[in-house]
């Protein structure tokens, strides 16, 4: 039983390894058929892939071969079209050519009938000439001279009035421009006028008060003298004591310190020379706080404190009745809006105006002109070099440099002259339209003059034999500009020079 059991154990494991055997080569068999038929399908699709594209190059290269014979055609028929323009345009070339040639030949021709033309016409004039010189018995130099002195004659002439008229333009555009700007500066700043005299009153309480001050043996009196330098005057006037000196300054602690020892009622020479102290110290500081609001009523911050003190002792002072730091205020308003309208520097014009006068504040006291003072002054005291010309210039003793510099100029005669700004005694004035009448006599050719419009225009009547109308209107300039150089006046003085000739017959 065992050994069957085996030999049916051993058939078995045979049998399935048969059965194994038989199914992977079944298998194997398949795979490999499969794998026939898709590389036959492959080889198909590839046959059928690679056929398109054959079909599809060709059709390309159809196309590109129709495309290049389609440009080369068009590039033959440009070049052909090219040549024929170029053999047009030679074929113009060579009718131009042929039409220059022709026109050079026929100026050839001119040119010879031209040169013959000339050499007649310099025979004729020649002729001619000669003809002229035996008529009028002159030579050709002399006739030449006659000539040119008409002509000249006639040229001077036309001159004469083409410059007349050119001068009577720019006159009237001048006057209109400036009195506009001026007109408009004066409109926009208007300030009060300031006058004073070389004396102050000190009113009293009393009459009492008068012997007080004179003091025994009048030594209260010759104490106040001695410390203020004034004089003080004690006479009829009732409740009044005058005080009396050129010195603004001065008289002004001399005024305060009167005022005080009135105030304290006790008055001696000990108690005067305190005051007088007391009021020394006072219009310092008054003279400081002048400077500084004027500095700040002009607008023009970072003055030097010495600057400053120096404008401030203008307000003690007085040209012609005219305050001289309101007169530097309205100088610096008037040259800053006179600088805005012309476009020139407004820092500098305003500077320049209120530090103009800054030299009369010192002029007593130093040698020197106050424009020079001033700008001295300024110049120790870093003042740009732009305001420190305008000081110096102002009066013309420096020739003005700068547009600023003439400003200047001009605002401090309006401020001057304005109507009302200033005073000046009768014998001053006569003498100023006497001085006016002398330098326009001085000149040659002069029968009359007159000083009218109380010195603002001088009107000279002038012989016609001997001045003719050109003449007339350079005396006009000169007699202005000898004006300018030798007289001082303010705002300006107009110079009317009037030639007038008659022709007087009697009928009988």
């Amino acid at each position: 039983m065992p050994a069957i059991a085996l030999i049916v154990g051993l058939v078995g494991v045979a049998i399935g390894v048969l059965g194994a055997l038989f199914v992977q080569q079944y298998v194997r068999r398949n795979r490999v058929e499969a794998a026939e038929r898709s590389a036959a399908r492959i080889l198909n699709e590839a046959d059928r892939r690679q056929k398109d594209l054959l079909r599809e190059a060709k059709q390309e290269a159809v196309q590109t071969r129709r495309e290049a014979e389609s440009e080369i055609r068009e590039r033959r028929n440009e070049l052909k079209g090219g040549e024929r323009r170029l053999s047009q345009k030679e074929d113009t070339l060579e009718r131009k050519l042929e039409g220059t040639e022709q026109r050079q030949r026929n100026l050839q021709k001119k040119e010879a009938a031209l040169e013959e033309q000339e050499q007649e016409l310099a025979q004729l004039s020649e002729e001619r000439r000669a003809e002229l010189e035996k008529l009028s018995n002159l030579t050709a130099a002399e006739a030449r001279q006659t000539l040119l002195e008409q002509v000249e004659r006639e040229i001077r002439d036309e001159s004469n009035r083409l410059l007349r008229e050119i001068e009577q333009e720019v006159k009237a555009e001048a006057d209109t421009r400036a009195r506009k700007i001026i007109a408009t500066t004066m409109q926009r700043l208007t300030s009060d006028v300031v006058s004073d005299a070389t004396v102050s009153i000190v009113p009293l309480p009393s009459e009492d008060m008068k012997g007080r001050i004179i003091g025994r043996d009048g030594r209260n009196i010759r104490a106040i003298e001695h410390a203020t330098g004034v004089d003080v005057i004690i006479d009829d006037t009732p409740d009044a004591v005058t005080l009396s000196g050129f010195d603004p300054i001065r008289r002004e602690v001399a005024r305060i310190a009167m005022t005080k020892l009135l105030s304290d009622g006790r008055i001696h020479p000990a108690r005067i020379e305190e005051m007088v102290e007391k009021a020394r110290k006072e219009v310092d500081h008054a003279i400081k706080e002048a400077g500084e609001d004027a500095m700040v009523e002009a607008s023009c911050p970072g003055l030097h404190p010495e600057i400053v003190r120096t404008l401030g002792r203008l307000k003690f002072r007085y040209s012609y009745g005219q305050n001289q730091l309101n007169h530097a205020i309205e100088t610096a308003n008037l040259a800053a809006m006179i600088a805005h309208e012309l476009g020139a520097d407004v820092e500098v014009s305003r500077r320049g105006g209120l530090l103009h006068d800054l030299g009369k504040a010192i002029s007593h006291e130093v040698e020197g002109t106050h424009a020079q003072l001033g700008a001295d002054l300024a110049r120790r005291h870093k003042v740009p070099d732009a305001v420190v010309h305008c000081i110096e210039a102002h009066h013309e003793e420096v020739e003005p440099g700068s547009v600023e510099a003439i400003i200047t100029i001009i605002a401090d005669a309006i401020s001057g002259s304005r109507p009302g700004a200033r005073r000046e005694s009768v014998e001053h004035y006569l003498k100023r339209l006497e001085a006016l009448e002398e330098v326009a006599n001085a000149f040659p050719g002069v029968d009359k003059s007159f000083a009218i419009q109380a010195g603002r225009e001088v009107r000279i009547i002038v012989k016609p034999e001997e001045v003719d109308d050109l003449g007339a209107q350079r005396m006009a300039k000169e007699i202005s500009k000898s004006i300018q150089e030798s007289l001082d006046y303010p705002g300006q003085v107009k110079v009317t020079v009037i030639r007038e000739r008659r022709s007087i017959e009697y009928a009988k």
